[in-house]
């Protein structure tokens, strides 16, 4: 049971976070394996070495092949000549992973019942910004009690709310669709509404839809 708190720091009611999300023991091997997944994903995989073929020059030999009393020669291009290609160097890849939505889920709820251990999960009754404020956002934060990093988690009817913190260096909002285990676990707090609260009824209910879409 938690307090419902709204923005400016008073208590406006209570609520039960779900122990699916909120209560389980976290697991940190797949927390870990989920988090190195998603941090390799972002790579963009564009690095790229020339090899002796692709060097420019080098086509001809460079002195004859007996005679010289020099080590035999091919090209100019050659690895272990300087200004030769590169060998064995990176290439352009793909550095993603394949994670079953399994563990996804898992190590979002991990993460989740970690801060929520900590006392670092708050819940707001609505961000009642009726035009977008960055200095009523940084109020609300500091009547929460919140500190260091701070995810504000927000769905899309909360424009102004987005426009308020955006600006705010210490903040990082997200989506509540979006939201995931790396988020939660690289910022001290996580802020939610009581409407994107996670709920096992709203996962049940998104099942279907998911289902669909298959």
């Amino acid at each position: 049971m938690v307090d419902v708190l709204n923005s400016t720091g008073k208590k406006a009611g209570s609520v039960e976070l779900d122990e699916l999300y909120f209560g389980i023991e976290p697991n940190v091997a797949v927390m870990a394996q989920v988090v190195t997944a998603q941090l390799a994903a972002r790579r963009a995989g564009t690095q790229s070495t020339k090899t002796r073929s692709e060097a420019r020059g080098g086509g001809a030999k460079p002195w004859a092949q007996k005679g010289t009393g020099r080590a035999r020669a091919g090209s100019s291009r050659s690895p272990i000549w300087r200004g030769g290609g590169v060998a064995l160097g990176p290439k352009p890849r793909k550095y993603t992973q394949k994670t079953p939505k399994k563990m996804v889920r898992l190590a979002l709820r991990s993460a989740l019942s970690d801060r929520a251990a900590e006392g670092k999960v708050l819940v707001v009754d609505s961000w009642s910004f009726d035009a977008p404020k960055t200095k009523d956002a940084k109020a609300a934060l500091a009547a929460l009690g919140t500190t260091g990093r701070v995810l504000v988690v927000l769905t899309d009817g909360d424009g102004a709310a987005a426009r308020s913190f955006r600006n705010l260096p210490e903040v990082q909002i997200i989506n509540s669709r979006e939201l995931n285990a790396y988020d939660v676990l690289v910022n001290d707090f996580v802020v939610f509404t009581q409407d994107n609260l996670p709920t096992s009824v709203s996962t049940e209910a998104a099942a279907p839809a998911e289902e669909d879409q298959k």
